[in-house]
């Protein structure tokens, strides 16, 4: 073994692995004996990807980048889970154009200098044995808005003194989120292509970058999204009206995007998969709804998508969200029954091991994001293994701070 090597080689597959405890470890009370692999800690294969786990963290705007570039903070934030067993640690949604910011704080990768430091992200996470993947948007007329901590001082919108772009929004159509919100202009025809073009290029710098998987951001009223509800989608044209039409700009996409990401790579899509917003005379669907999500689903199942990740709202501050523990995890399991070829996330208010476990061994999905609870919990993964009975490989630098459930003096 090398000593100069400070992450030689694990049993398994590194950090968040389920092992089994050596004789050793047991007579030293890490483990009472043999143990058993849970099913969240069972490998999940996507193409030529094998997760260790069946936990991945959720993309998490930190609204933390200077002119979209990632910063130390973004190396040492994502590293942390890296090194403390994450399965798929995603990024958060990244930028394809300037204008596709959420904040001007926000990361992006619309540029080919932007892949440097997201490369040195990659190799780190890489290094501890962990996969990663980072998330493509556009936020659409969702844009030009203050980072959360910010909102106080300067008001909930981004004006062209604090660094924002309130002109140069852009939808499906002329229609803000809320009557607070700034106007966006229509995209034409021309834009459309331009904005899917971006998409492209974009996963072809996830691609330098090395990321594991790549992921389209659908969901939460941004671009992809907007064109997918009736909400906010008002067009006449061959991109607005019916199903087929509304589902055109996010079908275009991924067909570009997988021109430039290797069809041996793992491609996700993040959807809304209802707007949760009540039947109008307006809109006598009410938006988007979990019928629509599971038809474009199959539709996507076609488009060498892998995995819905299954969020929901975003699209109206009319919408009546029915927040409990785990409540958009029926969606997911909606989506594993009616599309058996596509993979399917759950995600939201997933705060335990025992929670997340059970979502996995009922089949309701194969994947858990974890949000909330890793920023709180950052060591989520390993305690998970305790909590669960199992037995799972620390970071070499960590493994003496391993809780004992069998205390000895050896």
């Amino acid at each position: 073994m090398d000593s100069s090597n400070f992450y030689q080689e694990q049993r398994g597959t590194g950090p968040g692995t389920s092992v089994q405890p050596t004789a050793s470890e047991i007579k030293q009370g890490f483990a009472p004996g043999p143990t058993t692999t849970p099913a969240l800690f069972t490998p999940l294969k996507i193409r030529s990807l094998t997760l260790k786990n069946r936990i991945a963290m959720s993309p998490m705007c930190m609204y933390s980048s200077h002119d979209g570039f990632a910063t130390d903070f973004h190396l040492v934030h994502t590293g942390q889970y890296a090194l403390r067993g994450v399965g798929l640690i995603m990024m958060e949604a990244a930028a394809v154009a300037p204008e596709g910011r959420i904040t001007p704080n926000c990361l992006g990768i619309w540029k080919d200098e932007h892949v440097e430091k997201l490369e040195q992200i990659t190799r780190f996470a890489h290094t501890n044995h962990a996969s990663i993947g980072i998330q493509l948007a556009h936020a659409g007329r969702k844009a030009s808005t203050n980072a959360p901590w910010l909102i106080k001082v300067h008001g909930a919108n981004a004006d062209e003194e604090h660094g924002g772009w309130p002109n140069d929004l852009i939808g499906p159509s002329p229609v803000p989120f809320s009557d607070r919100s700034w106007m966006p202009a229509e995209m034409t025809i021309e834009q459309i292509t331009s904005i899917q073009r971006e998409f492209a290029l974009a996963a072809g710098r996830a691609r330098r970058a090395n990321f594991d998987v790549l992921e389209l951001h659908g969901a939460h009223g941004y671009l992809i999204h907007s064109f997918l509800s009736p909400i906010s989608n008002r067009r006449t044209d061959a991109y607005g009206g019916s199903f087929d039409n509304r589902i055109r700009f996010l079908v275009e996409t991924v067909r570009s995007v997988r021109t430039q990401w290797p069809i041996n790579r793992p491609l996700f899509v993040r959807l809304s998969m209802t707007d949760w917003v009540e039947p109008s005379g307006d809109i006598p669907t009410g938006g988007w709804t979990e019928e629509e999500s599971i038809e474009l689903a199959k539709v996507l199942a076609q488009e060498q998508v892998d995995l819905i990740d299954c969020s929901t709202s975003g699209s109206s501050p009319l919408q009546k969200i029915p927040l409990e523990l785990g409540y958009q995890v029926p969606f997911a399991h909606a989506v594993k029954r009616n599309v058996p070829q596509m993979l399917s996330a759950a995600v939201g208010l997933i705060t335990t091991a025992k929670q997340a476990n059970s979502i996995i061994e009922s089949k309701h999905a194969d994947l858990v994001f974890i949000a909330r609870a890793l920023l709180r919990e950052p060591n989520f993964v390993l305690d998970a293994a305790r909590q669960l009975d199992a037995f799972a490989q620390y970071p070499h630098q960590y493994e003496r701070g391993r809780s004992k459930p069998k205390h000895s003096f050896i």
